[in-house]
């Protein structure tokens, strides 16, 4: 944690959407009380959907839930990993993600294809690539992203999941500290 806080600048920004979400679940699977501590964790005293807060706050609120939840949802990175999937199902089921999903329609691999403006409309900061290798295989290159790579890998799978796509498999590997790479197919 100390390490990407350190990366951090005054201007790399997310959307208040993903603290939101990451509270909400943390009060569903383990109360008022850790919600509140991880709040507390942030920095921040609240948080509006649309508007844009540091990722510092993020990475704070991050570690804060992974640690509360770890211990009693498989360990820190599964604890990230059911966060990032609720932080994209929670994207998704807003407004900017209805709207987005209006625009791809069922058609997974277009939904896939908007992840770099998903990614665009939520944070300030990094670079994200799409690689396809195949109809329903590809990479997802993240450069330069904060948070942890089981998150990544959740909301990558909440993405899936929500098209309906079929023996989905995701495996992620992080080459440097702010770097992920994901491997992704389905049928």
């Amino acid at each position: 944690m100390e390490q990407r806080l350190a990366l951090a600048t005054p201007q790399d920004t997310v959307r208040g959407l993903f603290f939101k979400s990451m509270l909400e679940k943390v009060r569903t699977l383990d109360g008022e009380a850790a919600a509140r501590h991880c709040l507390m964790a942030s920095g921040e005293r609240h948080f509006v959907e649309f508007f844009n807060y540091p990722i510092s706050s993020l990475i704070r609120l991050t570690y804060a839930a992974g640690q509360v939840l770890g211990p009693r949802y498989g360990g820190f990175d599964r604890a990230l990993w059911l966060l990032g999937h609720q932080a994209m199902t929670d994207f998704l089921d807003s407004l900017m993600g209805r709207a987005l999903k209006h625009l791809t329609g069922q058609d997974t691999r277009s939904l896939m294809i908007s992840i770099q403006g998903i990614y665009r409309m939520t944070t300030s900061y990094g670079t994200r690539q799409l690689v396809w290798d195949g109809p329903t295989t590809g990479r997802l290159l993240l450069t330069r992203n904060f948070i942890p790579r089981a998150y990544h890998e959740g909301g990558l799978r909440a993405t899936l999941d929500r098209m309906g796509a079929q023996n989905v498999k995701i495996s992620g590997r992080q080459p440097s500290t702010l770097d992920y790479e994901f491997e992704f197919s389905w049928e």
